[in-house]
């Protein structure tokens, strides 16, 4: 029996054993019927909030490592996103060194703000610009858009005027545009109505009901599914990908974000893209390899071809 001065060494231990569990990477899943794409990842990314907002070490997969273990269970390409400039450099020469990446580069929505008080917004669009054309490789403008959640009303503007340089961009250059919606979804359509949307454009890790869908649909988006489909509360959004035709559906992780149920609050990572399309099958009521077979060929037709 235990005094009472060991029962804080006792709940010290188990703290410390849910750290270790949120450390731990989740087992590979049963690999696909059918090779899927995994259309939104950033592989350079480490979680900084595991474990109360203390970075840990180590929790990011080296990009050989993250790779294969994803071809392993039918993820055989990857999107890299890069939402910064350093973050865009990296995504440009990972797809350069990796045959099975391709890239996305642009100002996250959160940045457009910060770089704005500094007078450094028009410099870092003119770089994205730059590495948007740096190699052929670089098939995606995005994560572009808008973020109400962490940028308060003093940002808007700024985020907007990202958000529209980065629409004429991906039409100028014939890129994928990529669409970061939080708290936003009249906000981006009312941008994208009156810019008027690229030939190929994807709600990245859609987060809307059935009507916002059809809104974005009917405007020519790819709707883009993440781990947030898993997600016990998530009962609209599964309502929303039923009702989302099947040649505009796709499949993301975000990682290392978005982590699918039952390993939420673990780190993510390309692997487990079969655990969300497993429920995005069940949740559609279809054949789980002709849902792969779907979103491989979508993703090709939205980020401009084979890789």
């Amino acid at each position: 029996m235990s005094g009472p001065d060991e029962a804080p060494r006792s709940r010290s231990g188990e703290n410390e054993q849910r750290q270790r569990r949120g450390r731990e990477r989740p087992p590979l899943p049963e690999p696909l019927p059918h090779p899927v794409v995994d259309n939104h990842c950033h592989l350079d990314i480490s979680r900084d909030d595991w474990s109360d907002g203390d970075r840990l070490d180590g929790d990011r997969l080296e990009t050989g490592e993250a790779i294969a273990r994803a071809a392993a269970v039918g993820v055989r390409r990857i999107v890299q996103i890069g939402c910064d400039l350093s973050g865009a450099a990296w995504a440009v020469e990972a797809a350069r060194e990796h045959a099975a990446l391709v890239a996305g580069v642009a100002l996250h929505p959160n940045e457009a703000p910060r770089l704005a008080v500094g007078g450094r917004l028009d410099e870092a669009l003119a770089e994205i610009e730059r590495l948007a054309q740096a190699h052929e490789k670089v098939r995606a403008v995005g994560e572009t858009g808008l973020d109400f959640y962490r940028t308060g009303p003093e940002g808007r503007d700024a985020q907007v005027e990202s958000f529209v340089r980065h629409i004429e961009l991906a039409k100028r250059l014939d890129r994928t545009l990529v669409i970061h919606d939080r708290d936003a979804h009249d906000a981006v359509l009312d941008v994208v109505d009156a810019e008027g949307a690229p030939e190929r454009w994807v709600m990245h890790c859609f987060s809307g009901n059935p009507r916002f869908a059809g809104a974005c649909l009917d405007r020519g988006a790819y709707l883009s599914f993440a781990g947030t489909v898993t997600f016990r509360n998530s009962q609209p959004l599964r309502d929303a990908l039923a009702v989302t035709p099947l040649d505009r559906v796709l499949v993301e992780t975000d990682a290392p974000f978005l982590t699918p149920m039952p390993y939420r609050g673990r780190p993510n990572a390309s692997y487990l893209v079969p655990i969300t399309v497993r429920a995005m099958a069940e949740a559609r009521g279809d054949d789980l390899t002709t849902l792969c077979e779907a979103i491989d060929a979508n993703t090709e037709a939205a980020f401009g071809g084979a890789w």
